[in-house]
């Protein structure tokens, strides 16, 4: 149960992160992981509550990182 938890906290930010620096949009990235992880809750691969709020903290703190991370400097948008 322990794995499952640091699991749905690592996982969707790592996946948001990757699908962010393959498509260079952090829209698309959070759009795909977000798809990815309502499938699995449909498949019922979840079988406890908390982990699907573990994986939502996880897919916002990825998205917001994500738009820091794929940002240019102010210095070269001149």
């Amino acid at each position: 149960m322990l794995t499952k938890a640091i699991v749905a906290l690592i996982f969707p930010f790592v996946l948001v992160v990757l699908f962010t620096r393959v498509t260079y949009s952090y829209i698309v990235g959070t759009a795909l992981t977000a798809a990815l992880i309502i499938a699995s809750y449909l498949k019922g691969y979840t079988q406890f509550d908390y982990i699907v709020g573990l994986d939502a903290v996880s897919l916002v703190a990825g998205a917001i990182f994500a738009r820091k991370m794929n940002r240019k400097p102010n210095h070269l948008n001149k």
